[in-house]
């Protein structure tokens, strides 16, 4: 299809003569036209029916996602009954069109950003859509959600200016991504959180429930058995089902998800065909553990899917909070105890490479030393950050041999004594002569293998190693009162990060519980650096300030980086189609691009 240029979507125009577009884009072309029939992605002749079963580990407590991240466990897949203002394509990079709205309107400055709500959207119990709605949701996400209060951060207000038009405005102009961003706002029902449940007790939007929402998506909750499953049902009269975003897509009449304890627990289900997919997160059962009949037969897919929509930092996360973290050196000793060569052959089947980047995968990815625009706005945090930033080119130690490990541990020490820390029999101790201990807390059995393996390097340090692997409601408490020295963290990274920065690195987020600032960084030139971000005016300028803003993290050794794969590892019984290609930037598609297959049902057997 061909490409069009800012996403007009009307010859009208909203007040003060900006015009009504049918999508936005951050700063790319927008691809599909005003009137648009389909994504191309997408069959949209694709068969409705069938379900669809689906591994969850773990449990849950909570349907409400106004409190998600900071009470209890929510249930997985239960956004799918809620609806978004916008929708992003799946074949373009930070592209959204209307899904709750019609049209949107923002200034040249995007200084505010106004949405035409569609007359048509409905809840599920056939109310309308409503600008109160969208206002009500804003304002208690913000108020409720560490996350939404800081993504929502530079957005100070909602207000109506129509039956269909709500308004947000913005705390200063020029910051490109703020349309964009609340455009992504997942809208509540008020009518339904400020009413009574079937006994005549009052909904509390601020606590945890198992009361199934009222949503107006495309599924809703039909049973559920905390910790067992969940299953959610297509609706038949969803409002929304012929939309050119919709067409061709949740195309299953049951989203079935099944919990287990942990990833092994779960691979034997799916092998005895109580789960009609699994993805695969351990490189050891990928290698070792899909040689079975159902594999040989045919009746079973090995696929990988590259990742080509988001990069990510995964890492050993030290907590700044605690004083024993607070040096730089201290924390960068830690990286050469990390033998990742090692860990790799032995535990990884040498699946894996070294992550170097907060953002690694994407053309974000800081390499060599900055130069051009990059190192323009790098002069403006000049005396703020490492001069190692200007001068040397980031990389990980690299062990893997006898030599080498010796020669790491050696400079280890050497940066130890440096931050004040000294072995004295045989044990490292703090300027105070305390013994240095640390703990590596987790949920995942699987975390635990990789702490084992981590243990022993630090050990020959002179440092004391505990490692507690609890519970995730345990673990999430902990977490949220900053009780804990050491954890593993992920942070996936879009192709165009924006305001999500300040919740991942920001100062403010570091001393606010369920935030994602889990390493509790707090320094002025990252958060320069941040809103250098946020506020890129185009495509060059937003890689060059995310290139700056990786560089600096990097050269503070915030954390011990762990390792990628670049692709998702499924296995799935071969049940069911999609439409070819899958998207560029969709990874899988499933469950929403796929479709019960009812030839190749009959071929692979009947359901366990």
């Amino acid at each position: 299809m061909a490409k069009l240029s800012g996403g007009i979507a009307h010859a009208q125009t909203a007040e003060g003569g900006v015009t009504w577009r049918h999508a936005l884009s951050l700063f790319d072309e927008i691809k599909y036209p005003p009137g648009f029939e389909r994504f191309d992605y997408v069959n949209p002749s694709a068969p409705k029916g069938g379900v669809a079963r689906q591994i969850s580990l773990g449990t849950f407590d909570n349907f409400n996602v106004a409190v998600a991240g900071v009470k209890g466990s929510i249930a997985p897949g239960i956004a799918r009954i809620y609806e978004t203002l916008m929708t992003q394509s799946q074949d373009e990079i930070s592209t959204e069109y209307g899904l709750l709205v019609e049209a949107v309107a923002h200034p040249d400055d995007f200084s505010w950003a106004t949405y035409r709500l569609r007359k048509e959207a409905r809840w599920h119990d056939g109310k309308p859509v409503s600008v109160e709605d969208v206002i009500y949701s804003f304002d208690t996400l913000k108020k409720l959600s560490p996350r939404y209060a800081s993504y929502y951060n530079h957005v100070t207000k909602a207000e109506k200016v129509g039956d269909h038009e709500v308004r947000f405005v913005f705390d200063s102009p020029g910051n490109r991504e703020l349309p964009v961003i609340v455009g992504q706002l997942m809208v509540l029902p008020k009518h339904w959180w400020e009413g009574s449940d079937k006994d005549g007790r009052k909904r509390d939007i601020t606590a945890t429930t198992l009361e199934p929402p009222l949503g107006s998506g495309p599924y809703r909750v039909k049973e559920f058995s905390p910790g067992r499953t969940l299953v959610l049902e297509r609706v038949k009269d969803y409002w929304g089902v012929k939309l050119p975003i919709n067409l061709g897509q949740d195309n299953f009449d049951e989203l079935r998800y099944e919990f287990f304890r942990d990833n092994i627990v779960a691979l034997e289900a799916f092998k005895a065909d109580q789960a009609d997919w699994i993805i695969e997160s351990s490189a050891k059962q990928w290698a070792t553990a899909y040689d079975f009949p159902a594999v040989r037969e045919k009746r079973v897919v090995i696929e990988e899917f590259p990742i080509r929509s988001s990069g990510r930092m995964q890492a050993f996360v030290f907590n700044q909070r605690r004083e024993l973290f607070k040096d730089a050196r201290f924390r960068r000793a830690f990286n050469y105890a990390f033998d990742f060569e090692e860990m790799n052959k032995q535990l990884f089947y040498g699946q894996y490479t070294r992550i170097n980047s907060y953002f690694e995968g994407t053309e974000l990815a800081s390499s060599g030393l900055p130069e051009g625009k990059e190192l323009e706005i790098l002069e403006t945090v000049r005396g703020q950050v490492p001069p190692e930033v200007f001068t040397t080119v980031y990389t990980n130690p690299v062990n893997g041999n006898p030599e080498a490990v010796r020669n790491n541990r050696r400079e280890a020490l050497r940066l130890f004594k440096e931050a004040g820390f000294e072995i004295k029999n045989q044990r490292l101790v703090d300027p105070s002569g305390k013994q240095v201990t640390v703990e590596f807390l987790g949920d995942d059995p699987n975390d635990e293998r990789l702490f084992l393996f981590y243990k022993p390097s630090l050990e020959r340090l002179g440092i004391t190693v505990n490692v507690r692997i609890v519970d995730n409601v345990q673990y999430q408490n902990r977490l949220r009162s900053f009780d804990y020295d050491i954890i593993v963290d992920l942070w996936p990274q879009s192709l165009s990060p924006g305001n999500e920065q300040l919740e991942f690195w920001g100062s403010k987020a570091a001393d606010r519980p369920g935030a994602q600032n889990s390493a509790g960084i707090k320094n002025p030139a990252v958060d320069a650096l941040i809103q250098k971000v946020i506020f890129a005016k185009d495509r060059a300028t937003l890689v060059a300030a995310t290139k700056a803003l990786d560089r600096v993290l990097l050269w503070n050794f915030y954390v011990v980086p762990q390792y990628t794969y670049g692709k998702a590892r499924y296995a799935r019984w071969d049940r069911f189609s999609h439409a070819e290609p899958l998207p560029k930037y969709g990874v899988s598609g499933l469950p929403s691009l796929w479709w019960w297959d009812e030839d190749k049902a009959a071929k692979t057997g009947k359901r366990s």
